[in-house]
């Protein structure tokens, strides 16, 4: 059976975007008949065991810590993750590397394959020097970002095998002189085994969170700058004053959380503001079901037009409309007026404008639901597009060597 070591930032039993996204690709991977493990570097923070199983998979970890200066200790790092997987690979022999991003450990598996003559696979997610831009912790053409885009730019270079999530990381990685035939697109999807059966609205528990009977606007996710949640907040006195029964449920968490709760208490529609918190990703297909329209307005901005989100793929699977900003990630997961509506970034007005037309003419609202399922089924199903990886692999693993792959579906 072959064996695949997946090189990454963190893992379950943290709950991220990330981590689901490597849930997904390791449980799809092993119905494939691989056998699959991970391993983390030293920014999964969470205590636990040096090997851990979660939710059936297991991650093993590196240990110790890094120190210095900015720079030194993000090499440090490197060094460190490089060595827990040459450690790690004398016992559980994979036949395959597959790193994926930040660069960190990308780079980090390219030291590890030299040493051991193993074939790399780098996944790239996001540029995080982008992302650092995004969440307000790096600034787009310091130090810190040139050195970071150059190191990403090394570890393709050295990669056997490049993979993003998208056309648009693709594009822009062509851009920067890579052939496009070295570089396969694994799309954001859904595991609908685990949450493709929408539940009921349950009243309630709708009552308890003081939704009253009205429509409901939702976001489900992280509380990042880039987001937009500011402007959906900000468009809620136009919409309330076209429909005042709607009510907008903000669940999650993250950075921008006291800022965002602030403008919410002192904005005119705060009594139809509600913040849950964040919540376990078990429970949140309640939350879905109470939601009518799933709201994306992510702000313009070349992390966002580069790098397709996941949240309204699952908007889609659990049969939700979907309103999203007019950006690139957006514009790549859906066509306006049929599996989702766009309305222009950066634009409260805007924002309030499309979500008010939409609750005003409910008449197409059964085949957009329809439309946007079929469209995650078709095109955002993990079992299937998984089966992209067999290609990748099988030209690493040359023609000469067995890799245990059913017949493609």
């Amino acid at each position: 059976m072959t064996r695949v070591l997946h090189v990454l930032d963190h893992s379950l039993p943290l709950q991220s975007g990330y981590t689901f996204r490597t849930r997904a690709i390791l449980k799809a991977q092993a119905a494939m008949g691989l056998e699959v493990r991970g391993i983390t570097g030293l920014r999964h923070f969470a205590a636990g065991p040096d090997t851990e199983e979660a939710d059936g998979l297991i991650f093993h970890r590196t240990p110790g810590a890094a120190s210095g200066p900015s720079g030194l200790r993000e090499w440090r790092e490197i060094g460190a993750l490089s060595d827990a997987i040459v450690a790690l690979c004398e016992t559980w022999r994979p036949d395959i590397l597959h790193a994926h991003s930040p660069a960190l450990c990308g780079m980090a598996a390219l030291r590890a394959a030299r040493r051991l003559g193993l074939p790399l696979t780098y996944e790239i997610r996001a540029f995080w020097e982008d992302a650092a831009v995004g969440n307000g912790t790096g600034r787009e053409g310091s130090v810190k970002y040139r050195l970071t885009r150059a190191l990403e730019d090394h570890v393709v270079a050295g990669a056997d095998a490049v993979v993003t999530i998208c056309d648009g990381l693709k594009t822009d990685l062509v851009a920067r002189g890579n052939a496009p035939d070295r570089i396969t697109i694994m799309p954001n999807g859904v595991d609908l085994a685990l949450f493709g059966a929408p539940l009921a609205r349950d009243p309630a528990f709708a009552a308890e969170l003081g939704l009253g009977d009205g429509p409901v606007i939702g976001f489900i996710g992280s509380f990042y700058d880039y987001e937009g949640i500011d402007d959906l907040i900000a468009a809620m006195p136009a919409l309330t004053a076209r429909h005042a029964d709607a009510r907008l449920l903000l669940v999650g968490g993250g950075p921008r959380e006291a800022m965002l709760r602030a403008q919410a208490e002192a904005s005119p529609a705060r009594d139809a503001i509600r913040f849950v918190g964040r919540v376990p990703h078990t429970e949140v297909e309640r939350y879905y079901a109470l939601i009518d329209i799933m709201a994306y307005p992510r702000k313009a901005s070349r992390l966002t037009d580069l790098v397709t989100p996941l949240k309204p793929l699952e908007a889609m699977a659990q049969g939700k409309l979907v309103a999203a900003s007019n950006v690139g990630g957006h514009r790549e997961l859906m066509t306006d007026g049929v599996t989702g509506t766009l309305f222009t970034p950066d634009d409260p007005a805007a924002c309030a404008a499309a979500l008010a037309a939409m609750l005003d003419d409910r008449s197409g609202w059964a085949a957009h639901r329809a439309a946007g399922r079929a469209h995650v089924i078709v095109s955002h199903d993990w079992a299937v597009n998984a089966q992209r990886y067999r290609a990748v692999y099988q030209k690493l693993l040359g023609t000469a060597l067995s890799i245990s792959l059913p017949a493609a579906a």
